[in-house]
């Protein structure tokens, strides 16, 4: 048993070094490639991903590969994503050939048995799906598309969507989006000069507020209209969920 955790030192320098490395070429080619997240991949992203993180494990870990081997490796495939990226932002015939094209697997009310083959899909699934957008009752849904991430889209029928301002003829105020020009007792002095405010503004309309100590707010934000919204940090303990 003491023999599987028995490891040479130099061995074990070595994969601590090529560890270290591999997280920083990691990095930096999922910073080239963007900021996709697994549920947003296509099928071309997920196989690109797993490839780099393959070539990653094994230039850590297995010593007899020599590093610049890994290392070019992970490169070559962060490029060639980056590559097909390009060209398929240009060319909607290479964007359909490498990411795919969405997928219709109900219309007008009727399930597509055609759909559901081409994505390799059953019937189970696909209530699985419906049920995961909070729709248990198939007859309310109009059209659903599978999308080139595999994210099932759902449009409702009519007289199951939820009213808006809109459809009962209310006028609504505009929102703003609002930014964080506070966090944990610090401003944020990028995100205010975005907002194209100084801290005097952001001071002066605290002090209004009651607010004069700025390290005890966790949070404060601010949009166009200058609203600004105050959380101020407290030690409240977290109620228990009861089960």
């Amino acid at each position: 048993m003491m023999e599987l955790f028995k490891a040479n030192i130099t061995e074990l320098d070595d994969v601590f070094i090529r560890g270290v490395f591999s997280l920083v070429t990691l990095f930096l080619v999922a910073k080239v490639i963007g900021k996709k997240q697994v549920s947003q991949m296509s099928l071309f992203d997920y196989v690109i991903g797993i490839s780099i993180g393959n070539f990653a494990a094994e230039m850590t870990v297995d010593i007899n590969i020599p590093f610049l081997n890994g290392i070019v490796a992970v490169i070559i495939f962060g490029v060639f994503a980056q590559i097909i990226n390009y060209i398929t932002m240009k060319s909607i015939y290479l964007r359909r050939f490498f990411m795919g094209t969405p997928t219709i697997l109900i219309d007008n009310g009727k399930i597509l048995e055609k759909g559901l083959k081409k994505v390799k899909m059953d019937i189970n699934d696909l209530l699985e799906e419906c049920r995961n957008a909070g729709f248990f009752d198939m007859s309310q849904i109009e059209s659903a598309v599978m999308e080139v991430n595999g994210k099932l889209s759902i449009l409702p029928k009519s007289e199951y969507r939820p009213l808006t301002p809109n459809d009962m003829n209310i006028k609504v105020e505009e929102e703003y989006i609002k930014s964080p020009v506070i966090i944990d007792g610090k401003i944020m002095i990028n995100n205010l000069k975005n907002m194209k405010k100084t801290e005097s503004w952001l001071k002066k309309n605290l002090k209004s507020l009651g607010y004069k100590n700025i390290e005890n707010l966790l949070l404060v934000t601010i949009d166009n209209s200058n609203n600004v919204d105050v959380y101020t940090k407290n030690n409240v303990n977290v109620p228990e969920i009861l089960e």
